[in-house]
């Protein structure tokens, strides 16, 4: 890449080390909280379903606002992680959480509906034969809902590459360090002949995007016929 300079190398590399850390982050979480909204009935199930929905609802500002409140050096979460040196505001890695929190009802959505794809009575006949509930999932759902399992895991990382409100509320705009990719392109825009820089981020952004949103077709697609069975 030899057309980009260092500082839109560094928000390429950085938004692209958030993303992925995101993804992995938030993904067993995301299919355990799919798999109860799926599959579970519970008291709070319907709170659970909204709080997952609700950094989709709120202005990104906000969950970053929120973020800050909790997670940063004086907030309930964040202060006792400080002490144990784990520190989130004005990190690459709040950056990450962030990303993370925002693509999260994304990824539990690809795989709920993937699980609920799922004829219940395969799961049945498993525990009738003895199997418990995780043994279950693990050789009997799992298999089954692993292309939408990944379609939500690309859908999610193309969300998390994204992210622009809540992460630059959390974490800033420090090149080098917090500086992503949505976050760089916003900055040369701000000043005198940081168009054409602007621009090639911009070209990169849209091809990352195309690439992640075709994947995702391409397993859903696949994920539909192994259902169906054609």
């Amino acid at each position: 890449m030899d057309w980009l300079g260092p500082e839109e190398w560094q928000a390429v590399s950085l938004s692209l080390k958030v993303a992925l850390w995101a993804t992995l982050a938030t993904l067993p979480l995301g299919v355990l909280v799919a798999h109860a909204l799926a599959r579970w009935s519970f008291p709070g199930r319907q709170l659970l379903n909204g709080l997952v929905h609700l950094p989709l609802i709120l202005p990104p500002v906000v969950t970053g606002y929120l973020l800050l409140l909790g997670f940063g050096t004086q907030g309930p979460i964040g202060g006792p992680l400080q002490e144990l040196g784990i520190v989130f505001a004005f990190q690459w890695t709040g950056a990450a959480l962030a990303a993370g929190v925002m693509a999260f009802p994304l990824l539990v959505r690809a795989i709920r509906l993937s699980i609920e794809a799922v004829d219940p009575k395969l799961e049945q006949a498993a525990s009738t034969l003895g199997a418990s509930r995780f043994w279950v999932f693990a050789t009997v759902t799992l298999p089954l809902i692993l292309p939408g399992i990944l379609a939500g895991a690309v859908l999610a990382f193309a969300k998390a590459m994204g992210e622009f409100g809540a992460t630059i509320t959390f974490v800033s705009n420090i090149p080098g360090q917090t500086q992503t990719l949505p976050s760089a392109i916003y900055a040369f825009l701000q000043v005198p002949g940081g168009e054409d820089a602007a621009l090639r981020l911009v070209l990169i952004s849209v091809v990352i995007s195309m690439a992640a949103l075709l994947v995702s077709e391409l397993l859903a697609r696949r994920l539909a016929r192994k259902v169906h069975g054609t």
